[in-house]
């Protein structure tokens, strides 16, 4: 079993680390090929990512913030990020199948 965690700050590093969560690989952007059963990832995906995750048989443990507007799209300290609620929390992210046509307004080639 491998432990990921995905970020490209810093600050969220270095509060994975002040945490004590142990992790075996810190990388800027998943491969989801790369995944295992029984594989942890840490960290914030996009839904379609975290689905993949799941699929493959790995667990996906999200690190969530409540952010003030002000401070979105900023470089968080850990202490922020304390601040702000910093917490991991599981999710099993499933990709629905397309049982019917999408309604028009939500209709494009991929749906």
């Amino acid at each position: 079993m491998t432990t990921y965690f995905i970020t490209r700050h810093p600050g969220a590093r270095a509060w994975v680390a002040e945490e004590g969560i142990p992790i075996d690989q810190v990388v800027e952007h998943l491969d989801p090929s790369a995944i295992r059963p029984g594989d942890w990832v840490v960290g914030t995906l996009p839904v379609n990512l975290a689905a993949a995750v799941c699929e493959r048989g790995g667990r996906y443990f999200h690190l969530s913030l409540t952010l003030p507007r002000e401070s979105r799209g900023r470089e968080l300290t850990p202490e922020r990020m304390r601040t702000y609620g910093a917490r991991l929390q599981e999710y099993r992210v499933l990709a629905v199948p397309r049982t019917e046509k999408a309604p028009a307004h939500l209709e494009s080639p991929g749906l």
